[in-house]
């Protein structure tokens, strides 16, 4: 929109420069054709960057950042006045210099007379450059903020510990307490990080000219609400665009969770991209830091404030799991790397995106609304989801409720304990006498039953939503841990950056793999994608040859459950992406699989795919035998899925760059295929025995805490459980039946 408006105007001064040339005679005629030229490059630019309504733009961030520098260049790029709260509000009420003010009164109370100051001024359509203290004031930051936009300059502390040994300031709240610079800097992180609208996150070096244009476009970005949109991946152009509420907001995406037509939701533009330098400044960043930076890029904040998504990124990550490293990258042997997946509450990779989903959810969601979010799992979402909605406030948890279908004998023994010892007061587990796929299918068909979701709402004012992959809220965090396991390679000094890396997965609905693909999108050099399937395959026969065929099949129980799946739901997200957004055939092609179990794409497809996918299958055999050997010679035990992305891994990898193979869940889970594959006699115990054997070993990974007293509490506890036959009005009666319990 930018590159097009700039084109515009220099057609507006092209054509005035020509209108006044063609008359050389008239030399005032070419000064006014000029001026205009000038007044309207002026006025489109503030069309551009206008400030919303009266608004002021408040530019805030520690001492050094640049505040009072890139105000001047903003200001003088809008033409609007310029505040400078140390020179203009400060200094002018008090009659002395901030230093001597700091040095006459101390912090503490310097802190108040700064807030008062502050309070008692006022301004509009201004810039205004905060000192690095505003925001430890509570009561003045709300005064700003009610009318203004805060920017976070968000620099990195080495440029900014560079600057002020040069200004040798001496007007730094808390300066003279003898703290080290960088202590100082890192605890005002706290305050900023609860005020701010939008972050400027600033690369190594940056000029003032550079950050004020990245300013400019936050403003931008901000004002401009209804521009980061999803549309479903059915959507069909030109049809569909006259049609009302044919596009959504993120709100929107994450609490309908599957759109009306039958597809998933997708961005209606691409991705953002991250500039290598910015990749560089999150090298030395937590995965919680990171988490914040890469989805304040993906979630408008007139859906999720920013302050907002910092907290639920906090609760999320911040203690709920085993390693302070969330996901933590572990050299295998080679240039194989395994990412640990596995460390949160319930010991698998769903809890990466189910442990932040549900605050999002909540957030999201219309007030006075009750939702009911039905989940189908292949073994470990199951948890995970209850778990997630488990620790949601108790007013949410009035609001919304969570059922998960699963297979009754498609699970390990610990997954179903585990699914359904993870019930609460908002959350139910229903077994399925039949597969996943059923599940899956019959959650998607109570979503497009417009009588069945018509008559919830008007009986019960109850809504329906998922909190599958399907849904956009559950997979966007998936992006984070492949983007992170890169960072950790180069910061651990095993690649430089920009180095290419592949990436092994072990693929069933297509989520994971997805994710890595939307990471690649946002700047990291991922070359493969390496799919890898047990022995139903339908997937890796797909990306072979084009053709999705699931005529004759049927699931075939395997020791990695969670991928004993045939239809690939998010599948659909890839070939909407590759088919330049083309609804209709997307369309075209599920409809085929739901009525004749197969679809066939055309060459150029298949050949688009292949570019970046490759794939590869792992029979039982091969699979107990890789958990086998990598014990012996690592002392690591793999868990089954883990097993057979390692297994495709060697057979597919050709070695000449790095390959990150994702460990999905805790070898724990999964204990009786374990104890077979490392020979282990005393298989008829119980699974908390089985465990504790396990965990003599002293292997890697270490034994899961929170999987082991999971194991213990469920001896103790009898767990009672829904069962229904695979029929869609059944699981409809359950529904409808839980709601009432919930909701009445």
């Amino acid at each position: 929109m930018l590159f097009n408006r700039c084109q515009h105007l220099k057609q507006i001064t092209q054509r005035c420069f020509f209108r006044a040339q063609g008359k050389p005679h008239q030399r005032g005629h070419l000064m006014l054709s000029r001026t205009f030229a000038l007044a309207e490059l002026r006025k489109s630019w503030r069309s551009i960057y206008s400030l919303v309504g009266d608004k002021n733009i408040i530019l805030m961030g520690p001492p050094g950042a640049g505040k009072t520098t890139v105000g001047r260049i903003i200001g003088q790029k809008l033409g609007c006045c310029v505040i400078d709260v140390d020179d203009d509000i400060l200094e002018k009420t008090w009659n002395m210099s901030v230093s001597e003010k700091l040095q006459d009164v101390g912090n503490e109370q310097f802190l108040e007379e700064e807030g008062k100051a502050v309070l008692n001024f006022s301004a509009s359509g201004s810039v205004i450059s905060l000192t690095g203290s505003n925001p430890m004031h509570e009561a003045s930051m709300w005064h700003l903020k009610k009318n203004g936009i805060v920017v976070y300059l968000d620099v990195p502390l080495i440029d900014i510990i560079e600057r002020l040994q040069s200004m040798k300031l001496n007007r730094i709240v808390g300066q003279n307490f003898g703290t080290p610079m960088k202590d100082l800097l890192t605890s005002r992180r706290q305050y900023y990080k609860k005020w701010f609208d939008m972050r400027v996150f600033c690369e190594r070096g940056a000029s003032p000219e550079e950050v004020a244009d990245k300013v400019l476009k936050a403003v931008q970005r901000y004002q401009a609400v209804d521009s980061e949109t999803f549309i479903s991946t059915r959507y069909n152009w030109p049809k569909d665009y006259k049609q009302k509420n044919s596009t959504k907001c993120f709100s929107e995406a994450v609490t309908e969770g599957l759109a009306s037509d039958g597809g998933l939701f997708v961005p209606e533009k691409e991705f953002p991209k991250l500039s290598s330098a910015e990749w560089k400044g999150l090298l030395g960043a937590t995965y919680v830091e990171r988490a914040q930076i890469l989805l304040e890029k993906c979630i408008h904040p007139a859906d999720v404030p920013a302050a907002r998504l910092g907290e639920m990124i906090e609760a999320a990550y911040g203690k709920n799991f085993a390693c302070s490293k969330v996901a933590p990258v572990r050299h295998l042997s080679g240039n194989q790397f395994i990412l640990e997946l596995f460390h949160g509450p319930t010991g698998s990779f769903k809890d990466l995106s189910l442990q932040l989903m549900p605050h999002l959810f909540a957030h999201c969601i219309p007030p006075n609304c009750n939702y009911m979010v039905l989940v189908a799992t292949s073994g470990d979402t199951g948890s995970a989801v209850l778990n997630g909605f488990s620790h949601l406030s108790n007013g949410d948890k009035k609001k919304i409720a969570v059922t998960t279908f699963f297979p009754e004998n498609g699970v390990s023994d610990f997954q179903k304990a585990q699914i359904v010892g993870s019930q609460r007061e908002n959350g139910w587990a229903v077994g399925v006498k039949s597969d996943f796929d059923f599940c899956q299918r019959a959650v998607k068909n109570m979503f497009k039953d417009c009588d069945f979701t018509g008559f919830l709402v008007v009986e019960y004012g109850t809504i329906l939503s998922s909190a599958n992959s399907i849904n956009w809220g559950r997979l966007l965090p998936q992006v984070i841990y492949h983007a992170s396991a890169y960072l950790d390679l180069v910061s651990q000094g095993f690649i430089s950056f920009g180095s290419p890396v592949d990436v092994c997965i072990p693929t069933g609905n297509f989520g994971n793999v997805l994710a890595a693909v939307y990471a690649k999108m946002m700047g990291i050099p991922i070359r493969k994608f390496i799919c890898a399937s047990n022995q139903n395959h339908v997937l890796t026969d797909f990306i072979k040859t084009g053709h999705y065929d699931l005529r004759e099949k049927k699931i075939a129980q395997t020791f990695s459950p969670a991928i004993d799946i045939l239809k690939s739901s998010n599948l659909e997200r890839h070939l909407h992406m590759m088919a330049n957004k083309d609804g209709q055939l997307m369309t075209k092609l599920f409809n085929q699989l739901d009525t004749q179990n197969h679809f066939q794409i055309e060459k150029l497809l298949v050949e688009k795919l292949q570019q970046d996918f490759v794939a590869d299958w792992c029979s039982e055999e091969d699979c107990l035998a890789a958990i086998h050997s990598t014990y012996n010679a690592l002392g690591y035990i793999l868990d089954p899925h883990t097993a057979v992305a390692k297994v495709v891994a060697d057979r597919m990898q050709d070695k000449t760059c790095p390959v990150i193979v994702s460990s999905t869940a805790h070898y724990s889970k999964f204990a009786p295929a374990i104890m077979q594959a490392l020979k282990i006699k005393e298989l008829n115990q119980t699974s908390s025995s089985q465990l504790y054997l396990l965990s003599s070993y002293n292997a890697l990974p270490p034994p899961h805490g929170a999987l082991l007293e999971t194991t213990k509490q469920k001896q103790h506890e009898k767990m009672e459980y829904q069962v229904c036959t695979a029929d869609l009005n059944v699981l409809k009666g359950q529904v409808e039946k839980l709601i009432q319990s919930q909701f009445l």
